[in-house]
């Protein structure tokens, strides 16, 4: 009896991914072999560049800048993390700015290309009329995707501080933080009215700001395509173990339809901020998927 191929995983810890990593969901066709990579965006640049997992989650402006850029990957229509961004850019609370302040402030982010920043850029764009270049933005890290460049508006600061601290010693005016956004009261949100703002942005799009889509390698679709479809198969039972109420904004999406709208906002977002090389088409996009998956992600 043939042996059942066994894709290398790398997925985060969410509801929709436990029926996966407790075993209440599974396959007979098929298995996962899901790796531990924490934080979760250190499997990115090794993915991209390296195809080192066979099914990996990734942000999704790195995998829309690894097909720009020819890397070999292929975006699946998984959304399988998504986040409300405004809250996420801060001031020290000795220091605080608004928004409408921020035109020429030094505002710090791990990298240019980390798709919340990406979603904060587009929030002050879209709210308070601030274009990417209008603020002096301090990275600590490149791109996952080595072949981008950072634009020139853009500073490196490959220093030993962390965010908050550069924010602490008055390096920088703000900083954008991801699932590092610490608590207490010693920084304060720049956009004051953030929840608000975030719930009229989700009545007028109908989806929560996507931060991680899933990708497959591939040589692995093309080794391997039926393992990737039953690959992608698991993902969508397993989310739909997850009870959640209608009228709420939910993390996930799956499916080309879904995920067209959504998909060109983010683009749109990308191209204005210099972070795409180029528009990217639908079928840049999805084609590779379809050529794998068929119709079983309509």
């Amino acid at each position: 009896m043939a042996e059942l191929p066994v894709l290398r995983t790398v997925l985060g810890n969410y509801p929709h991914t436990a029926p996966l990593k407790n075993g209440d969901v599974g396959s007979a066709r098929m298995g996962l072999d899901l790796l531990d990579v924490s934080p979760i965006h250190r499997a990115f640049a090794p993915m991209v560049r390296e195809e080192a997992y066979d099914l990996c989650e990734l942000a999704v402006v790195t995998a829309l800048q690894a097909i720009a850029y020819g890397r070999p990957v292929v975006l699946l229509p998984a959304v399988v993390a998504a986040r409300f961004q405004r809250d996420r850019l801060v001031a020290h609370a000795s220091r605080p700015v608004r928004p409408e302040e921020l035109k020429g402030k030094r505002v710090g982010v791990r990298s240019f290309t980390q798709t919340t920043g990406m979603w904060v850029r587009a929030h002050l764009a879209e709210d308070y009329g601030l274009a990417a270049q209008d603020i002096r933005w301090t990275t600590r890290e490149g791109a996952h995707v080595a072949e981008y460049t950072d634009p020139e508006f853009v500073t490196r600061d490959p220093g030993t501080a962390g965010l908050p601290d550069m924010l602490r010693e008055g390096h920088v005016d703000a900083v954008v933080l991801g699932n590092d956004l610490p608590e207490g009261d010693e920084f304060v949100p720049v956009v004051p009215d953030a929840a608000a703002r975030d719930e009229q942005w989700w009545q007028k799009h109908g989806f929560m700001p996507i931060n991680h889509m899933v990708v497959a390698a591939r040589s692995t679709c093309r080794e391997n395509a039926s393992a990737v479809r039953e690959g992608y198969a698991l993902l969508r039972r397993a989310d739909a173990c997850v009870q959640r109420p209608d009228g709420v904004p939910h993390p996930t999406i799956f499916g080309y339809d879904n995920l067209r709208g959504p998909l060109e906002t983010v683009i749109d977002a990308c191209v204005a901020q210099r972070l795409l090389p180029r528009r990217l088409s639908p079928e840049e996009v999805f084609g590779p998927a379809r050529e794998v998956l068929g119709s079983d992600a309509d």
